[in-house]
């Protein structure tokens, strides 16, 4: 497994300490951002996408801050950047 490969079944097992998640997918995009100031920290590009029902009545960035609060510990060392893509079960496609 790699470091990020690793990384990333940290994240989904805090993801799912916090959330209960029909849908959860964790793509490491960090080869898109090679040779970024911010790549050379050390620090990963991650794109997630995540269906849950905790996200119900909250605004796009309750949903974010909410993500945030449940990585918080892998911030900045783990990631140095993450897209967020939150959803309710009734606005998911999957």
């Amino acid at each position: 497994m790699s470091i990020n490969q690793d990384r990333i079944a940290l994240f989904e097992s805090d993801l799912r300490a916090a959330f209960q998640a029909s849908h959860l997918i964790i793509e490491d995009e960090s080869h898109l951002h090679a040779g970024h100031a911010g790549a050379a920290s050390g620090g990963g590009h991650f794109k997630l996408t995540i269906v849950a029902p905790e996200f119900e009545g909250m605004n796009k960035v309750a949903r974010h801050r909410a993500v945030y609060a449940a990585l918080n510990k892998h911030f900045p060392d783990a990631i140095h950047a993450l897209t967020i893509l939150a959803f309710t079960p009734s606005e998911s496609t999957n």
